[in-house]
């Protein structure tokens, strides 16, 4: 299960570290792609990617040939470097507004790469009774 929060500098190289308790649940190799909901990066295992994918992929096709188009054409499939880093590439880091610092966030299964000012905004908005509301319109 991906937890925790961890904040991490792009280098010159559009390379971000990659916590390692993270690498240890994505595996060796791991997809990066676009939210469709946030100006944030999504990051699944490759299994957790498939599971994801596989509703889209039993639509009729005309519908899904599109959506996963949209998917993937910016999508990495990333291979950290020996100290624990992927290269994004410009499209990823234009559509997450990463400027310099970087947030990395686990969500369970899967992970939110975040530019730091867009986690502070989003975070400095988090409305903790419409959250436990939510909650507990679950039974929980």
């Amino acid at each position: 299960m991906l937890t925790g929060e961890y904040k991490h500098a792009l280098d010159p190289k559009k390379r971000l570290f990659i916590p390692a308790k993270h690498r240890e649940e994505l595996g060796p190799s791991f997809i990066i792609v676009r939210d469709i909901r946030e100006s944030c990066l999504k990051v699944h295992s490759l299994e957790s990617w498939q599971a994801f994918v596989e509703p889209i992929q039993k639509m009729p096709r005309a519908q899904s040939e599109k959506i996963l188009r949209f998917l993937y054409r910016d999508a990495v499939t990333a291979e950290p470097d020996s100290q624990g880093r992927v290269v994004l590439n410009t499209t990823l880091i234009e559509h997450a507004k990463i400027l310099k610092d970087a947030v990395v966030v686990g969500c369970g299964e899967y992970a939110e790469i975040w530019s730091a000012e867009e986690y502070d905004r989003i975070i400095g908005g988090e409305d903790a009774d419409e959250l436990r509301d939510a909650l507990e319109a679950l039974g929980l």
